[in-house]
């Protein structure tokens, strides 16, 4: 029979393992806040109650624990790993039980005291939580609390335990708690915690991928050193970047390897995080972690670009943020690069415009503006000529910006329109339809004809040009109030005359508005557009929308249309009928067994696969002539191999896949 020697679990009441003089627990600092809220306490409070109306024999499992003697620690305390939400909730349970029936239970309330403080020091908790939160634990299961008004998860729970368990049923719920079971699980010195600590978060309610990076980078240091890390480089990201931290990481990954990180499933950030930060020593964990905090005070200023001191960049940043984080990547690396030197305030200002005219012109002609950042982290990385080329080549042409603003609905209205009429701040402005959207049967162009004397097709073409580039500007929220539904000739005087912003007065000048004065105003409008929104002045262009294969989706198993993924696929400017992974993965690798054979054999080595010399297992293999390829993985293997090979062969940048209409709803 094997034994493990760094591993030891068994079987125990939780009440007897909480309430032995050994049991000290110390939560590490790379452990979550404690965030169970009261449903979670609700549903524990039922199964207590449950378990307690059983007989003697039952008992109820509450899952799994994981710890690890403090080798540090003279009192050999217990370093909890897993199972600091549940052991919280119970202590808190317990005290609300303690302070219920000390006063007319005292044998009780000492078994129920011995659960929550030290043998050997009962002014001290035998839970001990992250030292940013203990003392506001303690005062609440020690009954400490100041008459302060505050708000913690410690004190709503404890309060929910304490207005659901009365006197009377503390008993009853006393004899429920006895009857809890877990396993407790104690790590060897040669265990791997980290290892351990992840299969057992893999089902359930999981860890946050930030959370999971943070347990990461601080688990295996000595308690000083998780101290020195939490303190100097951690806290500070996740100020700098609160609610958003998540969001950080994944921006941050995407900008430092140039690639798309999935947030979908399988913790795709935390494994994108492990990939680019393999285990380091300390030395190179404060040195990375300098630099996320570098980057972490960058993206607070992304986030609020108030706190930028340069007026110019700051207005930029304002700008960007129209089209919400997606370029978040892109502008930290350029910011980044400036605040150090490397490049000037005109090439970091020149970045964000390109930026913004590449989101909103593909906007305005309906193309997609996701999976688009990466491409150019990488292009970036690669010098200023490099990026242009990459934003020029995706950015649609003055020509069809200018046709699709004829007809089409205005995307980013105030954006457009605060910058085409310079209004630095349009929080006191409405964008006004000069058409209105759904005119009233008074309303009039010339004053003197009604909308309901319009013929139908009159009507039909007014409506579709309503909210057009042409039709709209911005107007003061006062002078809107005062004009509302009225007719061009009573805006025209008793408004838009009236309008501190130029462009809107120029309105007054006119004698009557209709179809013909939008196509007009259109087209000065669509000049000065395509002036401000300019896209890089090169040839290069990509109307056909073309994927780079780095960029290519990697889906997961095979999704219904796998089929008919792909159009075509365009390889180092040949024009491949592909239609699937597949083939495409086959074709791939074909191709650089043929063209570059040290690159594939390297990959296939380094990746153990798909590359072998002989058929070892039955499957579906092919035969490239003295090797097999095997031919049985899934389609995100096989989108993962070819994107592997051709980095590999170092031509990666010269593939693209142009997605079919399946693969695109895929």
């Amino acid at each position: 029979m094997a034994t493990a020697t760094n591993v030891e679990a068994t079987a125990t009441s939780t009440i007897e393992w909480l309430s032995a003089p050994s049991t000290n627990i110390v939560v590490p600092v790379y452990q979550r806040q404690y965030r169970w809220d009261i449903g979670g306490c609700e549903r524990l409070l039922s199964d207590i109650r449950a378990v307690a109306a059983e007989d003697a024999a039952h008992r109820h499992f509450i899952g799994s624990i994981l710890s690890a003697e403090d080798a540090s620690s003279d009192g050999a305390d217990l370093i909890l790993i897993d199972g600091q939400q549940r052991v919280t909730t119970l202590m808190l349970l317990v005290a609300a039980l303690h302070h219920s029936v000390r006063e007319t239970d005292p044998a009780m309330a000492a078994e129920l005291e011995r659960v929550l403080v030290r043998a050997d020091d009962p002014t001290r908790t035998k839970l001990r939580p992250h030292h940013a939160w203990a003392d506001l634990y303690d005062s609440v299961v020690l009954d400490r609390r100041d008459e302060a008004d505050r708000e913690s998860r410690f004190d709503d729970n404890y309060a929910f335990f304490r207005s659901q368990v009365h006197a009377d049923e503390a008993p009853r719920i006393w004899e429920g708690l006895k009857k809890l079971e877990h396993v407790s699980i104690t790590l060897g010195a040669a265990a791997n915690a980290q290892q351990i600590f992840e299969s057992l978060n893999s089902t359930g309610e999981p860890l946050r991928d930030h959370e999971l990076i943070h347990n990461y980078i601080l688990m295996g240091l000595s308690h000083g050193e998780q101290l020195e890390i939490e303190e100097q480089y951690w806290l500070p990201i996740e100020r700098l970047t609160g609610e958003t931290i998540g969001a950080f990481w994944r921006h941050f990954l995407v900008m430092t390897t140039g690639r798309e990180v999935d947030v979908a499933g399988e913790r795709g950030v935390y494994s994108a995080f492990r990939a680019t930060f393999p285990r380091f020593d300390v030395e190179r964990l404060r040195a990375d972690a300098g630099i996320w905090r570098e980057y972490a005070e960058i993206y607070g200023i992304l986030l609020d670009p108030s706190l930028e001191s340069d007026a110019g960049i700051r207005r930029q940043l304002g700008f960007v943020n129209t089209f919400g984080r997606a370029a978040y990547p892109l502008v930290m690396s350029a910011y980044h690069d400036h605040a150090r030197g490397v490049i000037s305030r005109d090439e970091l200002i020149r970045t964000m415009e390109w930026v913004q005219a590449l989101l909103l012109r593909r906007t305005v002609v309906g193309l997609p503006t996701d999976r688009l950042i990466a491409r150019l982290c990488r292009a970036r990385a690669e010098g200023n000529d490099s990026l242009m080329r990459a934003i020029a080549r995706i950015t649609p042409s003055d020509e069809r910006v200018s046709a699709v603003l004829k007809y089409s609905e205005l995307p980013y209205a105030s954006y457009v329109l605060s910058r085409l009429l310079d209004v630095d701040d349009t929080s006191g402005y409405d964008v006004e339809h000069i058409v209105p959207a759904a005119p009233g049967d008074a309303w009039s162009g010339d004053g003197t004809r009604p909308w309901s004397e319009y013929s139908e097709d009159e009507q039909n073409s007014h409506r579709a040009l309503a909210p057009t580039l042409g039709n709209l500007t911005l107007l003061e929220q006062r002078l809107t109030e005062r004009v509302f539904g009225a007719s061009f000739p009573e805006k025209r005087d008793d408004a838009y005359a009236r309008s501190a912003v130029a462009g809107t007065r120029a309105l007054a000048e006119l004698a009557s508005w209709g179809t013909a004065a939008i196509a007009d105003r259109t087209v000065r409008l669509t000049e000065a557009f395509v002036r401000i929104w300019a896209r890089p002045d090169l040839p290069e262009i990509d109307d056909d929308g073309l994927t780079p294969i780095l960029d290519a989706v990697r889906r997961r198993g095979w999704p219904a249309g796998w089929e008919r993924e792909f159009d075509y696929v365009e390889y180092r400017g040949e024009h491949w009928e592909v239609k699937d992974v597949r083939y495409l993965f086959n074709r791939v690798f074909r191709r650089a067994w043929t063209d570059d054979r040290p690159a594939a054999l390297a990959y296939s080595a380094a990746h153990g696969g798909p590359l072998y010399d002989e058929m070892a297992w039955k499957g579906h293999w092919d035969d490239f002539g003295g090797i097999h390829i095997y031919m049985g993985w899934d389609s995100n293997y096989m989108m993962g191999a070819v994107q592997g090979v051709l980095e590999e062969s170092g031509i990666a940048a010269e593939v693209f896949v142009k997605y079919s209409y399946i693969g695109n709803v895929m």
